[in-house]
């Protein structure tokens, strides 16, 4: 099962690098990592997506916690989460498959950013599925470069104020 937990740090050198030797320490393999400042420069937000049952989290929470640096550990589960993954997508486009690949951009509300004589980079944002599903789509094309930044997520505004 996997878990995403949204840990509030210090915004100083080497914290990240120890945060994610803790996980490395306990033999907890990281499937997703996405640091960023918030909205006060003197913390910054590490997003981490970890595979693991009830009593991995535990236990990843309770090591965090240790650390002088953490601020606070929020596990992302359940329903109440906005999530959104990045990917820029280089495929092999010639003068008869653009109008195609065009098309699957357009389906999928992601853009095009870059044209070149023989490729097209496109730019997709959303859910782990629909990154999967384009991906899967433009595999025929062939799939010259991929990067994927990791997830991140927040806790939905409450429905009524």
């Amino acid at each position: 099962m996997k878990h995403t937990l949204a840990v509030l740090v210090e915004n100083k050198s080497g914290v990240l690098s120890r945060v994610a030797s803790l996980f490395s320490r306990r033999g907890y393999n990281i499937d997703s990592l996405a640091v960023g400042v918030t909205e006060d420069p003197d913390v910054s937000r590490i997003t981490i997506v970890v595979h693991g049952d009830d009593h991995v989290l535990e236990q990843v929470t309770k090591q965090l916690n240790k650390l002088i640096d953490v601020i606070k550990v929020s596990d992302l589960g359940g329903d109440a989460t906005v999530e959104r993954e990045l990917a820029l997508i280089k495929v092999t486009a010639d003068a008869d498959t653009r109008a195609e690949i065009i098309n699957i951009t357009d389906i999928f509300r992601a853009r095009i950013i870059d044209v070149a004589p023989k490729s097209m980079t496109i730019e997709v944002t959303g859910d782990e599925g629909k990154v999967e599903a384009i991906e899967k789509l433009l595999r025929q094309f062939g799939i010259k470069e991929m990067v994927r930044a990791g997830k991140i997520a927040m806790v939905r505004g409450p429905k009524k104020d």
